[in-house]
């Protein structure tokens, strides 16, 4: 006989409602496959080539040759272990010196696999004693909150707004956090078309953030999957490329802007580190302790794609990525612009339905009059042929309650029109059913 687990002997996190968020999603868009799905936050298939894959592995090896790698050195960079805080560092340093006008050494660079190693090797390192806790805007990205659920990490929200968390906000929750006896140690934030509200702060709130930060002894963990992908703005100036004080931690992805099926992501730690000898190390080279504890080393196959992609394109991968920009700078236009025509200022009053415009990403939020939880999903898939994403699981607290996430990134521009339409259809049915009680009772 198999021996019996008791789910209350295994750790509170695998019995958590965040950890299953997911796997609900995935189980909802499997059973309605004829669904017009707004849920992901993907990528377009559309934009990717397979062809391509080759050409950067090959474009990676040559550059390996000229760089003067016998063969045997090339063989062992490709096939082998390699550095624990990899190979294409000196690749990424100035790509994003280039693009976002970051200054940082290549020793700095930790390239992890995906975006969400990083936030795992961050609060690994920062989390140093029970007291310690993480500041979030809320609602944000549930890879966050659910991995300081992994490592039974306090998170404590910070209510976002129109333009992202306010400053003076982060510094009333730094200071309430130390009179409450804890040390906040850093704050995770999404400044660019955050995920999933889609909300961008203005240059002076960063500036103004940046100067909450120093002052509080916080360090910023900045997130940056979608600066890239602005709908009518101009790109906004980083935290990073802003910070003057050594506060931010940069967390990068290739998942939106090269691929995500490499599953490749960078931390940016230039913060020096002093140990109890006086020898001084930069935060990255303690983030390498621990992920040669937990991964060992990214795969050194996907670097070489992704690094011969930032070869072929000149370490410039804003220029690399126009198509795919507009792109989603056309799907999401017509996202709103569908939400406008389906909903004119009179139904969206009468119906108590609103939402914000995004100037870039990935995600647009809707409030609507009734519970937008996952059996109203359900009714949604079922009866409509619509997916979303219930806004609820990504604050920390309650939140969210009236709340639904679309994401335009995953649709062909053809089908939006016609999932909004769907989506009109079932909301209007959703405030019909709320109304109907009261039509009863009259």
């Amino acid at each position: 006989m198999a021996h019996r687990l008791a789910l209350t002997d295994l750790h509170g996190s695998v019995a958590d409602p965040i950890l299953d968020t997911m796997n609900f999603l995935n189980e909802v868009t499997a059973r309605y496959p004829n669904a017009v799905s707004f849920a992901p936050g993907r990528p377009f298939d559309g934009l990717f080539d397979p062809a391509c894959i080759a050409e950067y592995f090959d474009s990676y090896t040559h550059y390996l040759r000229r760089s003067g790698r016998s063969e045997e050195q090339v063989r062992a960079a490709l096939f082998q272990y390699g550095r624990t805080k990899g190979q294409i560092h000196d690749l990424i340093a100035e790509t994003v010196a280039n693009d976002e006008g970051i200054a940082v050494p290549p020793e700095s660079v930790v390239v992890t696999v995906g975006a969400q190693e990083g936030m795992f090797l961050l609060l690994r390192a920062l989390m140093a004693g029970p007291a310690d806790v993480l500041l979030a805007s809320s609602p944000c990205y549930i890879g966050i909150t659910g991995a300081a659920r992994l490592l039974d990490v306090q998170v404590i929200g910070v209510a976002e707004g129109p333009a992202g968390p306010d400053p003076a906000a982060v510094r009333r929750a730094a200071q309430q956090a130390r009179e409450a006896g804890q040390r906040p140690r850093a704050l995770y934030v999404v400044p660019d078309f955050a995920n999933p509200s889609g909300a961008s702060m203005t240059v002076l709130a960063r500036q103004a953030l940046l100067d909450v930060a120093a002052a509080e002894n916080l360090l910023i963990i900045e997130d940056n999957p979608y600066g890239f992908f602005t709908r009518e703005a101009a790109p906004r100036p980083t935290l990073k490329a802003l910070d003057r004080s050594g506060v931010v931690v940069y967390l990068g992805s290739f998942a939106k802007t090269c691929f995500p099926g490499a599953r490749l992501g960078y931390v940016l730690a230039d913060q020096p580190v002093t140990g109890p000898d006086g020898q001084p190390s930069l935060l990255a080279d303690e983030l390498a302790k621990i992920k040669s504890m937990i991964t060992v080393n990214t795969p050194s196959l996907s670097q070489a794609v992704i690094g011969g992609m930032l070869i072929q394109h000149g370490c410039r991968l804003r220029d690399a990525n126009q198509p795919a920009i507009a792109f989603y700078r056309t799907n999401l236009r017509t996202v709103l612009a569908e939400l406008d025509r389906h909903f004119p200022a009179p139904v969206r009053a009468e119906l108590n339905v609103s939402w914000n415009y995004p100037d870039g990403g990935f995600f647009t939020v809707l409030t609507v009059p009734f519970a937008a939880d996952q059996a109203a999903l359900e009714r949604s898939a079922r009866e409509f042929g619509v997916l979303w994403t219930p806004m609820d699981a990504f604050f920390v607290g309650d939140g969210g309650r009236h709340q639904l996430r679309l994401s335009s990134s995953y649709l062909p521009l053809e089908d939006v029109a016609d999932g909004i339409a769907r989506l009109a259809a079932f909301i209007a049915a959703e405030a019909g059913r709320l109304s109907a009680p009261a039509r009863l009772g009259g």
